[in-house]
C-alpha cells in the first residue's frame, strides 16, 4: 500500500501560487523527461474579454480546474496556464478553442455581447503561441532524453445537478480517470500500466484510489493529440482527470487533505515513470 508520506499540509492560501495579472503561462524546466501540465488551472481574463463576458467568477470557476497546479509542483518540468479556459481553451483545436455557442460550453451563455472577430483572433493567437512554445520544449526533452512523458492534469465535476443533489454514480465517475484515446496504447503500455498501478496502490482515507481508463473521459483533448501527432515515437501524453472530490465544485472551497494526497500520489509515481521509460524498447 502506498500510504502517503504526506507532504507538509499547506494552508488554503498556499494552494494557489501568486500570478501576475498579465501572465499567460509559467514554465519551469528541469533535468528530467517527465512533464506536468495544468492548462485549465487559470482563472484570469484580459480586459477586453472580461468586458464582453456574461459569466461571473463563480460560474467560470465551476468549469475550470483550480488547484491542478498544486498537484504537479513536484514534477521536474511544469507548464501552468494562467488564463481562463473561457478566454481560450488550450485543450481544444483552434476552431473550437473560443466558446462561441452554449453547446460548446456546457449550455452556458458565455458572452454578454458577441465577441468581435479581432477579440477572437487575439485569443487564438495565444493558442498558437502556446503550442509553438510547447512543441519547442518537448523537442528539447526528446533530444536530451530520447523519450518523455507528459502528465496532462485536469479535473471534472460530478455534482452537476446541484450542490444538494446526488453526485454522479461512482460506476461512471472514478476518482482518477486516465484518458488514452490518442495514444498508441501498445507502444506505451510499458509506461502507462505501471503508472496506473502506482496510482491504484495509493491509499487515501482508508481506501485505495479508484483509477480507471476511459470511463468518464477518453482523453480526446488537443494537448495529448498534439503530443502524439508530433512526437509519435518519443512522447507519451497521459490525460489525467481527477474527480472534484478535492473541493466543493459549487463553492470552490478546497479540501486541503485531499489535495495534499493528490500531490503526494503524483510525486510517488515519478520514479515509476522514470524506470518504465528507461526500461522500454
Amino acid at each position: 500500500m502506498n500510504q502517503s508520506p504526506f507532504l507538509i499540509r499547506p494552508t488554503a492560501g498556499e494552494l494557489q501560487a501568486p500570478v501576475r495579472a498579465d501572465a499567460l503561462w509559467s514554465v519551469e524546466r528541469g533535468a528530467s523527461p517527465i512533464v506536468g501540465t495544468a492548462i485549465h488551472n487559470g482563472h484570469g481574463l484580459r480586459d477586453e474579454v472580461a468586458a464582453a463576458m456574461a459569466l461571473d467568477d463563480a460560474q467560470r470557476l465551476r468549469e475550470e480546474d483550480p488547484f491542478t497546479e498544486y498537484v504537479i509542483r513536484d514534477v521536474p518540468n511544469r507548464v501552468v496556464f494562467h488564463r481562463s479556459r473561457f478566454e481560450i481553451d488550450l485543450n481544444r483545436a483552434s476552431d473550437g478553442a473560443v466558446y462561441l455557442r452554449p453547446d460548446q460550453a456546457w449550455g452556458l451563455d458565455v458572452w454578454a455581447t458577441n465577441p468581435v472577430e479581432d477579440l477572437v483572433g487575439r485569443s487564438l493567437a495565444i493558442h498558437d503561441a502556446y503550442y509553438a512554445m510547447l512543441g519547442q520544449m518537448l523537442a528539447g526533452l526528446a533530444a536530451e532524453h530520447g523519450r518523455f512523458v507528459l502528465l496532462d492534469i485536469h479535473s471534472y465535476n460530478h455534482r452537476r445537478a446541484g450542490p444538494d443533489a446526488q453526485p454522479t454514480p461512482e460506476a461512471e465517475a472514478p476518482q482518477v480517470n486516465i484518458g488514452t484515446f490518442s495514444m498508441d496504447r501498445a507502444r506505451w503500455a510499458h509506461v502507462l500500466d505501471p503508472f496506473m498501478e502506482s496510482l491504484r496502490g495509493f491509499s487515501f482515507r482508508g481506501r485505495y484510489m479508484d483509477v480507471r481508463e476511459n470511463v468518464a473521459f477518453e482523453g480526446r483533448g488537443e494537448q495529448t493529440r498534439f503530443v502524439h501527432a508530433n512526437f509519435p515515437k518519443t512522447g507519451c501524453a497521459i490525460a489525467i482527470e481527477f474527480k472534484k472530490f478535492f473541493m466543493d465544485e459549487w463553492t470552490g472551497e478546497p479540501d486541503v487533505e485531499a489535495l495534499t494526497a493528490m500531490r503526494s500520489m503524483i510525486t510517488a509515481s515519478l520514479p515509476v515513470l522514470l524506470t518504465s521509460l528507461e526500461g522500454g524498447a
